[in-house]
């Protein structure tokens, strides 16, 4: 389960990743997301939908990866 653009505060979303099966594939999940998509708006010189001069590519989709 994605947790994308999370703005429960740290103690909530604890107790959210706790309700998972497995608590800590969840959150090595939810971290790998975020780095991945702080790697691509580097690279990018964007965010996701954002329309910026020093824009340097775009975006072409993703594809299902399992930990």
């Amino acid at each position: 389960m994605a947790y994308q653009n999370s703005t429960l505060p740290f103690e909530k979303m604890l107790i959210k990743f706790m309700t998972e099966e497995d608590p800590m594939l969840s959150m090595l999940k939810w971290l790998c997301e975020k780095l991945m998509v702080a790697e691509v708006e580097a690279k990018l010189g964007a965010e996701k939908s954002e329309r910026a001069p020093e824009r340097q590519g775009y975006r072409s989709g993703y594809r299902v990866r399992r930990l």
